[in-house]
């Protein structure tokens, strides 16, 4: 596809006027839908179809997406593989909600998962189904954690994302996020992530020293919960050895270690798990997003054969089971993760878009512009912390999607598919770069 930058103005009544406060008898979006919406607000646009790294609007213009639904999309959208697995599927009726119920779908994952994740990589998981959301993963994990070890309490760090409802809250760093749940948030306990005291202090020295000292106040925790990457937090990304000591001391004090990877999961960082990288195991692991391949909700809580104490139904939920994901989650294994080739490539487009941030901070490095990131997640931040919205407010115009993250929406986030090509790659940082220098 051929990216044409949006005209202006041409809205049609049920586009960009819905957004743009002008009176329509149409604008559907600010009339009916919640003052919640979000990401419309950033693009004012009404979206109409969708092939790869492009989405199209009704009125014919075409997107270059570096967003991929928030992680969801590593496969880009309605990727052919995927979309004609599914398609055989639904068209010979095969079960669509399942609840737990053993189905060929739901088996056919399974095997695959084991096949083609688990065992090259030597991971004893066993594999919960626990609904359709990331949050309901990270609930899940909580929940097991707190079971197991008999402890209410759970360490998560600064910036940290986990999720909208109340538990995931809980151990959520963001004010504004947090503020939402109108109720105390308890039994979660920050800690310094990585490098959030600029190395200033030996790592863990807080968290240690609050462990060891029967006066600190700090009740013994279950479990740590982290991010190797933290997305919404900012793009801040831990270093392997700092990942190592984390999981050395979980082990020497009793704590269970979760890596949320439901953002950086799938491949995003490069290998399968973002914790390869660190050579560690952890006791748990929440995976959503990107699982099911093609942007259907599923999410999946891996654990350690030993701490599956569950009694039978004791965790549920109706839709736990959408064995359309299934479906699309065993194509999607088969396709880019049995050979091992979707690694090398997604590390040899990471490398291509640090080139170009590397070029464009040192063009910009009077703004005090710097950069951040593992394979296909990259962050590109300012010395004005207002600037990076505005970088993603004139990209938009040229015809590219951008999100901000962050506490404060400080940070450009670059999060391509998986799957887009070198050219295409190649055209969006361009577009970035422009929409830099056209906000200086």
């Amino acid at each position: 596809m051929t990216i044409t930058p949006p005209a202006h103005p041409a809205p049609t009544a049920l586009g960009r006027a819905a957004y743009d406060g002008a009176d329509s008898a149409l604008s559907v979006f600010e009339s009916l839908e919640s003052e919640v919406r979000s990401y419309c607000r950033g693009w004012p646009t009404v979206f109409d179809r969708a092939q790869g790294a492009h989405l199209v609007d009704e009125d014919g213009h075409t997107y270059l997406d570096f967003f991929a639904g928030a992680g969801s999309l590593n496969y880009g959208h309605n990727n052919p593989v995927l979309k004609r697995a599914l398609i055989d599927y639904l068209e010979r009726d095969g079960i669509t909600h399942g609840l737990d119920m053993a189905t060929t779908a739901k088996r056919g994952f399974l095997e695959t998962f084991k096949e083609v994740v688990l065992e090259p990589r030597s991971l004893p998981y066993k594999v919960m189904f626990p609904g359709p959301t990331g949050t309901n993963a990270v609930e899940s994990a909580l929940k097991l954690a707190r079971k197991v070890k008999g402890r209410e309490s759970v360490v998560s760090f600064t910036n940290a994302f986990h999720g909208m409802s109340l538990g995931s809250l809980a151990v959520t760093g963001n004010a504004f996020k947090r503020a939402g749940a109108g109720i105390p948030l308890v039994h979660g306990t920050p800690m310094p992530f990585d490098n959030y005291l600029d190395g200033q202090l030996p790592d863990f020295l807080w968290f240690e020293r609050l462990l060891d000292d029967q006066g600190s106040g700090l009740n013994k925790p279950a479990a740590v919960i982290v991010e190797t990457v933290q997305g919404e937090g900012g793009i801040n990304v831990a270093r392997a050895e700092w990942l190592r000591a984390l999981a050395d001391l979980c082990r020497r004090q009793d704590m269970l270690l979760i890596v949320d990877d439901i953002q950086m999961g799938c491949g995003r960082t490069g290998a399968f798990f973002s914790f390869e990288e660190a050579g560690i195991t952890p006791d748990i692991v929440t995976l959503s997003k990107s699982i099911s391949g093609y942007g259907l909700p599923m999410s999946l809580c891996l654990f350690r054969p030993e701490l599956d104490v569950w009694e039978p139904g004791e965790h549920n939920g109706t839709f736990r089971g959408n064995n359309p994901a299934f479906v699309t989650a065993t194509a999607a294994l088969n396709a880019y993760w049995a050979d091992g080739q979707m690694e090398k490539q997604t590390t040899a487009r990471g490398e291509q878009v640090e080139q170009a941030l590397l070029a464009l901070c040192e063009e910009n490095s009077a703004d005090g512009a710097h950069y951040r990131g593992r394979g296909l997640v990259w962050g590109l931040e300012f010395a004005d912390r207002t600037r990076a919205s505005k970088v993603c407010a004139r990209a938009f115009e040229l015809g590219l999607l951008l999100e901000t993250s962050g506490p404060d929406s400080q940070v450009v986030k670059l999060l391509p598919p998986l799957t887009i090509s070198p050219d295409e790659l190649d055209e969006g940082l361009r577009t970035l770069s422009r929409a830099v220098h056209e906000t200086a």
